[in-house]
């Protein structure tokens, strides 16, 4: 079981390593696609990677209305909890 905290690090290592966003631009709070620039594409190599940090497959429904950070944390924790 993962917690909250936990799925946050590791998204931000994500977007950190693989997208290069500055730490400082990473929030709970934070716009996927308007603070942290993300496009259509990187929300699919997004999904790719939390799959293989879950070990599930993540349902593309569950993440069409993923809008920011927080909400990533929440479908993650769902995932990771049931």
């Amino acid at each position: 079981m993962q917690s909250r905290e936990e799925i946050y690090n590791v998204l931000s290592t994500i977007f950190i390593d693989d997208f290069e966003i500055e730490p400082e631009d990473i929030s709970l709070t934070a716009n996927l696609y308007e603070d942290l620039d993300l496009d259509s594409i990187d929300a699919i190599d997004l999904v790719v990677k939390l799959k293989v940090f879950t070990g599930k497959k993540i349902e593309p429904d569950a993440f069409k209305r993923v809008r920011t950070v927080n909400d990533i944390i929440d479908e993650l924790s769902k995932l990771l909890n049931e």
